[in-house]
């Protein structure tokens, strides 16, 4: 059981991830990245696998120490556990990039590569974010495009404008 749900708090998360990056101007993908509650079905999955290992969960939180946490993860429920909150944060950290990236006018030709990273690296990917955030930031507060602007560049699904507005 815990290897199935350990692969299910993946496949809950997917179909997110996937929406953003190859229908990120669809009106759906826009309101489901709009919504924190994607996380739930994953946040359950974490609760299942966590519940059998509180007691080793409580000791590595409530103390944290390198071999505390080496013990909760060498227990398969343990590291489902850990695994299913790190889905669960890392979508959480995608659909905050998803909707800064559209806020800012980032196009989808460079979001979608960008969600990828972050999919399989978060803090590679949420530290490259960052930085192109910043970057766009500046870049419109002097009056000039955007990086890689949305209205030069359709959206992968043909959807151009920085507002998430189909036209």
């Amino acid at each position: 059981m815990t290897g199935f749900l350990f692969e299910l708090s993946f496949w809950l998360a997917a179909p997110v991830w996937l929406l953003m990056i190859v229908a990120p101007g669809w009106g759906p993908t826009v309101r489901l990245a709009g919504s924190p509650w994607t996380v739930v079905p994953v946040l359950l999955v974490h609760v299942a696998l966590a519940v059998p290992v509180l007691p080793e969960l409580w000791a590595a939180v409530s103390s944290p120490d390198l071999d505390t946490f080496r013990d909760l993860t060498a227990l398969a429920d343990g590291a489902g556990a850990v695994w299913a909150q790190v889905i669960a944060w890392d979508l959480l950290i995608g659909q905050w990039m998803y909707r800064e990236g559209r806020r800012l006018g980032i196009s989808a030709l460079v979001m979608g590569p960008l969600l990828v990273l972050t999919i399989l690296l978060s803090p590679f990917g949420l530290m490259v974010f960052l930085g192109l955030r910043a970057t766009a930031r500046r870049a419109t507060a002097a009056g000039q495009p955007p990086v890689a602007d949305a209205d030069a560049d359709a959206d992968a699904d043909g959807v151009a404008g920085r507002s998430g507005r189909t036209e």
